[in-house]
């Protein structure tokens, strides 16, 4: 397997795998985001734009050795996290300590993200109007909350 790009070769972000009519086949494997609020660091410096991964079957059974989880099953998405959060920012390195200390609102975007990359394998949601109960997809990733 290859390391590609989204649309263009050598970029990060897209696996190109052979197909079996011998053609290659591209998988996205990285998607970037916005936080709704951001993440401050110790400078102060707030931090949005950030890319995750897709998460690997040994991204989700390591955690679970870690004795933070045994001891509170919910800070199993706090490290979780920490792995899969590929660039945050300009910060050099995005561990589960960076996630700890995010916002509650971006720890929620953060595991609603997950959750659409890995189950959905892309970043739209399928959404309905309250008022005319109209359904339409709305792209979650890249974008701050409300806006379309």
């Amino acid at each position: 397997m290859r390391r590609e790009g989204p649309g263009t070769a050598g970029a990060p972000g897209v696996d190109t795998i052979p197909a079996a009519s011998g053609a290659r086949e591209t998988l996205r494997t990285e998607f970037e985001f916005e936080l709704p609020r951001g993440y401050v660091d110790e400078s102060g410096t707030v931090h949005r734009r950030g890319a995750m991964r897709l998460a690997t079957a040994r991204d989700e059974l390591v955690p679970l050795r870690d004795v933070r989880v045994r001891e509170n099953p919910a800070y199993l998405s706090v490290v979780l996290l920490g792995r899969v959060i590929t660039r945050l920012g300009t910060l050099g390195d995005v561990h589960d300590g960076t996630v700890e200390s995010m916002f509650a609102s971006d720890l929620a975007f953060l595991q609603d993200f997950y959750r659409q990359i890995n189950a959905e394998g892309h970043t739209r949601a399928a959404v309905a109007c309250p008022h005319c109960e109209q359904s339409f997809e709305v792209e979650l990733a890249g974008s701050r909350l409300g806006e379309s």
